[in-house]
């Protein structure tokens, strides 16, 4: 899994404070995770390829989160876009954006669909052989979910040197892979466990996104790789948490904990503070192994 930050500060975009926005590239595919003002530019800048993006996961429809995907829509269809696009998002999205598209005279010339969510429980929205995709109710002053990228496990690594002693043949090392059992060249049959190694343990990630402190969120992420969690304020103004509906780092940390998850990292920061560094030292009052999401950072998860 890698995940690059394309954007992840709150309310207004600026200069160098881009609104939410991440691709996680993970078993082949590339997933668009939000999409605020100026995502396709920070696209660019980071060099990732519009034609990979076959997925995009809307959070909620707040501006900070969904203002640049009809920019994005109407670039695919200048750049000559033949396949499909699939949008996952609050329902009202399909609405939203298709407006803008009639009045602009820009529909598609490539597939759009739209995957309008309205449930309250995880949803799966999402799944082929390598990997799954369900969604996270979030507490916030608008529908909102997360997202649980969740790969599957992997095929067994084969140990050739015990393969070549039991005297197999090569036609069988794809098969010995997918955990059968096989017959060698002198007809004994040899235990998948005695030629194999167990496959890396599948990796998982979640991201929340905008959210008041929601503990329930815990058993569902609990033991993810990585962890995403909005981290508007600190302590100071924990006041401003219950009106707003957003969370404190300290309270990113709590859920960690709670989760015992991997990493923790923290995103969407209110444009009143100028050290990031103080986010990641109050949540490390509670959990340590913290990161600061920054524009175009990249975590190898």
């Amino acid at each position: 899994m890698k995940l690059t930050i394309l954007g992840c500060h709150s309310a207004t975009p600026r200069a160098s404070a881009h609104p939410t926005s991440q691709v996680l590239e993970v078993k082949g595919h590339l997933f668009l995770i939000d999409c605020g003002e100026g995502t396709q530019v920070q696209l660019r800048r980071y060099k990732v390829k519009f034609s990979r993006i076959r997925h995009v996961f809307i959070s909620h429809l707040h501006g900070d989160h969904f203002f640049g995907l009809v920019g994005l829509i109407s670039t695919f269809r200048l750049l000559g876009r033949e396949a499909e696009l699939n949008i996952y998002g609050p329902k009202g999205i399909k609405e939203a954006i298709t407006l803008q598209l009639k009045l602009g005279k820009s529909w598609t010339n490539y597939p759009l669909y739209f995957h309008e969510l309205d449930s309250n429980v995880p949803q799966l929205l999402y799944e082929d052989d390598s990997l799954s995709v369900t969604t996270i109710p979030l507490d916030h002053r608008v529908y909102t979910n997360g997202f649980l990228f969740q790969e599957k496990p992997g095929d067994r690594k084969l140990n050739i040197n015990a393969a070549r002693k039991a005297n197999i043949d090569l036609s069988y090392y794809n098969k010995i892979k997918q955990g059968f059992d096989v017959t060698n060249k002198d007809g004994k049959t040899i235990p998948n466990k005695e030629i194999t190694f167990d496959p890396d343990p599948p990796k998982s990630y979640a991201f929340c996104s905008d959210t008041a402190y929601y503990p329930e969120i815990v058993p569902q992420i609990e033991k993810v790789t990585a962890l995403y969690h909005e981290a508007t304020f600190l302590e100071a103004h924990y006041h401003l948490c219950e009106p707003t509906k957003h969370s404190t780092a300290k309270e990113a940390g709590v859920i960690a904990k709670k989760a015992q998850v991997g990493t923790l990292i923290l995103g969407h920061y209110s444009g009143r503070y100028g050290d990031l560094e103080l986010f990641r030292k109050e949540a490390q009052e509670v959990f340590e192994n913290v990161e600061l999401a920054e524009d175009g950072k990249v975590f190898k998860l």
